[in-house]
């Protein structure tokens, strides 16, 4: 699905991401982890093609990005950030929204936003205003609104950093398994390590601006690449299991 060849992006003049070569299978989950700044959602901004790269290939279902419409492309991805950012509505019109610009017929859209108001568990709260959702709820929310899209490619970024730790491991538990019935192709970024072990097989670890290591979270452990990443498992706190 995914392709990525000597890839490397700045910001105001600074090199921020390099990648040499990764490539995403259609349907995998791909975890990405790293420090805080390391360039885990600069990956994500590039995907979606709001950051354009200096040099190297992204291609996207055999085709290289700067070759897709944009407004072909942004259809065929969900980009779920770390706040969620619904608008002054009920939670049935959110997760309606994205369905109604695209001017999907009003049968069609309702019956895609029950479902997935009632895969993502929130049936209950569709008269329910924006403001009046807990942090939880409203990150729920912001999923049923990105899935109910059918994406070809879902961006991830920290969804759950700002839950308390028992409504992330709920969040956590109801995704994963979401996401092994749906066998979507998703870019999954966090700082916990847990999260990335059970949300998909294979892990890539970016620091310093640069991917370092790609492969099954207990191989990272055991055997890190560098330097750069043995600092990085170093100075993870302790996670308790999720």
């Amino acid at each position: 699905m995914i392709e990525i060849r000597d890839l490397l992006i700045q910001r105001n003049g600074y090199d921020v991401l390099h990648i040499d070569s990764l490539d995403i299978a259609h349907g995998e989950t791909l975890t990405v982890v790293g420090p805080n700044g390391a360039g885990k959602s600069t990956l994500l901004f590039a995907l979606a093609r709001l950051l354009k790269p200096v040099r190297g290939e992204i291609n996207f279902a055999g085709k290289s990005l700067s070759d897709w419409n944009e407004l072909e492309y942004r259809r065929k991805i969900s980009f779920v950030f770390q706040s969620p950012l619904l608008m002054d509505m009920t939670v049935e019109q959110n997760v309606a929204l994205g369905l109604k610009f695209r001017g999907t017929p009003k049968e069609e859209r309702q019956a895609r936003v029950g479902q997935w108001m009632r895969r993502l568990g929130i049936e209950s709260l569709s008269k329910r205003r924006a403001g009046q959702l807990s942090g939880g709820e409203a990150q729920r929310v912001s999923l049923a609104r990105a899935f109910v899209l059918e994406p070809a490619l879902l961006l991830l970024d920290e969804p759950f950093s700002s839950l308390d730790p028992p409504t992330r491991a709920r969040m956590l538990d109801d995704l994963s398994a979401l996401m092994a019935q749906d066998h979507r192709t998703v870019v999954f970024v966090t700082h916990n390590l847990n999260e990335a072990a059970k949300m998909s097989q294979r892990v890539a670890v970016i620091a310093g601006g640069r991917m370092r290591q790609v492969g099954p979270v207990w191989q990272i452990k055991a055997r890190p690449a560098d330097e750069a990443v043995a600092a990085f498992l170093h100075e993870l706190p302790h996670e308790p299991m999720i």
